[in-house]
Order: structure tokens, then C-alpha cells, then sequence
């Protein structure tokens, strides 16, 4: 069977942003005199606010209210995106390669206001026939729901969708849904062999993304 659709993480998958979550983790720990690593970090890819939050303060082993955490990180994050947009390369032009063949959707954990601001400045808000936000799931990856969700409003079969993620929830996510799963790891963020094995392809850039791809693959 062939594919009915493709549908797209963004942190680390569309734009470069893994590495402003990552500096603004570090700067927020490092106030409270904590150090964040990158096991830290990696827990805390392609969760929901909400969740990510909850890492944080679990492995920061901090008394402070979850949205006073999601204040200042997200705050940090917002502020690096306005002085940079770090688009990866390739990633638009995939975006738009796979809309002109497919229906193609955003299926996101980041905050819903980061989302927002990434889809204006790329102008992929017109783009994409559907942007599913996280912090409207109860559930993040590697929960499939934000994946299913995106397929209903697509009006397609999971099992009939292609996915793209950069991190091991996300993967999770994508093989819980039953969908294609294609990794393009964020740079500067390998993906483990345990992540690497839950992907259909792995893709060192988005600039590998093609036409051909898509079509030889099958279901």
C-alpha cells in the first residue's frame, strides 16, 4: 500500500531549536546553582510542556511551581528564536516537497506560543492542512495521541501516514501509532541505537528528502 500522508515534528526536525531548549535548560539550572545534562535533555525531547516541566523539576530535584518552570524556559527559548530563526537546512523545502504530493500535518510538543511563532516566521502556517499542539493532548510522546489526532483531522488511516521525528519519544510515539517512522536527528543530538531501531529510515539531513522517497515507500 502506498502512503496517504506525512506528517512532521518540529523541534529539532523543521528548525534548529533542540539547541535553544537545551542553553535555556542549562541557564535556568544554572541559576539555581544545578547542573542539566544531556541525559537531562534527552528525557525531556518530545514531551509535552506540561511533562518536560516535570522532568525538570524531578531531575533538578527543585521545589518550584510547574508553570514558573515553563515560564522562564519557554521565555528563554522565545527569546533566542526572535534574535535567530534556525531553520534546518532542507526542512522547509521538505515540507513543501510533501505537501505538493500528500496532505501533511504538525504534530508538536513544543509550547503552543513557540508553535505559533516558528509556523509565522516560515510561513508553514499556510502550509500545513493541520497543526495538532501538544498542550492541547493529555498525553505527550511517547503516547501516540498527538500522532492520531493528526491523522483524524487529515481524515486518513494511521497505519497509512509517514512521520518524521528527531528524538526517541517521538519514534516511540510514531511506531505506538503504527505509522512509518523516518529519523533526522537534530544536530548536535545523535540518536541512540535504540532509537535508531525503531525507524522504517534514518536520514542524516532533510536534505535527503525527495520525491523518490516518498513514493518507493510501502506499507
Amino acid at each position: 500500500m502506498a502512503i496517504e500522508a506525512v506528517i512532521w515534528d518540529m523541534d529539532g526536525v523543521l528548525v534548529d531549536s533542540e539547541a535553544y531548549w537545551l542553553d535555556s535548560r542549562i541557564t535556568f539550572a544554572a541559576r539555581l546553582g544545578k547542573p542539566w545534562t544531556m541525559d537531562d535533555q534527552r528525557a525531556a525531547m518530545g514531551r509535552s510542556t506540561v511533562e518536560w516541566a516535570h522532568v525538570m523539576r524531578d531531575r533538578l530535584a527543585i521545589d518550584m511551581e510547574i508553570d514558573d518552570i515553563i515560564e522562564q524556559v519557554r521565555g528563554g527559548v522565545l527569546e533566542r528564536i526572535a534574535a535567530r530563526m534556525p531553520s534546518l537546512p532542507g526542512a522547509i523545502e521538505a515540507v513543501h516537497t510533501a505537501a505538493e504530493r500528500y496532505p501533511v500535518a504538525l504534530a508538536s510538543g513544543s509550547p503552543t506560543i513557540v508553535i505559533d511563532t516558528v509556523m509565522q516566521l516560515t510561513g508553514l502556517n499556510s502550509v500545513f492542512q493541520a497543526i495538532v499542539y501538544g498542550d492541547d493532548m493529555k498525553e505527550g510522546k511517547p503516547s501516540p495521541e498527538i500522532y492520531f489526532e493528526a491523522a483524524r483531522r487529515l481524515n486518513v488511516n494511521p497505519a497509512r501516514c509517514v512521520g518524521i521525528e528527531d528524538s526517541i519519544n517521538g519514534l516511540k510515539a510514531l511506531r505506538n501509532a503504527g505509522m512509518f517512522a523516518i529519523a533526522v536527528p537534530s544536530p548536535g543530538f545523535s540518536l541512540p541505537t535504540e532509537a535508531l531501531s525503531l525507524a522504517h529510515v534514518h536520514l542524516d539531513s532533510l536534505e535527503a528528502f525527495t520525491p523518490a522517497l516518498l513514493e518507493g515507500i510501502t506499507l
